[in-house]
């Protein structure tokens, strides 16, 4: 795969700015949603949503297989907190889960399995995958 502009997961933001209208912010972090303590950052890190439309307050995650399924090349190392990466994953987004709604916001998580692939990407039939994000946003 190329740059991550060129990812599924922009593929999809890009088609939730299209329907939006309005262009989300890519990765944005909030100082209240953070990943757990270490040594080096005693708050935890800035955890990153994938896209973030601040004027109407919503907050789009893409799920790739990883977030579902347990993934040898994703779950391989531990983490600071002790536990593997898959379920480092599970506690961040039952995190996520947790307090975007609870500081205003509108999470909708879109899984890539909702769309059509091809050799493990998204096929990319814009017509058909623009019907799946709408309905997703709840905007039909």
């Amino acid at each position: 795969m190329g740059s991550r502009a060129e990812s599924d997961e922009y593929y999809v933001l890009d088609l939730c700015d299209e329907i939006l209208g309005t262009r989300g912010r890519r990765q944005s972090t909030f100082d209240w949603l953070r990943g757990d303590p270490s040594p080096k950052r005693h708050r935890g890190t800035r955890l990153p949503v994938d896209g973030y439309w601040p004027d109407l307050e919503l907050v789009v995650e893409f799920q790739e297989e990883q977030h579902s399924q347990p993934s040898s090349l994703f779950d391989r190392r531990q983490t600071i907190s002790g536990v593997g990466r898959g379920e480092q994953r599970r506690l961040y987004d039952a995190r996520k889960h947790a307090l975007i709604p609870r500081h205003g916001l509108r999470l909708v998580v879109i899984k890539k399995a909702a769309f059509a692939l091809k050799s493990k990407r998204i096929a990319r039939v814009h017509m058909r995958d623009i019907a799946v994000v709408r309905q997703h946003l709840e905007l039909d």
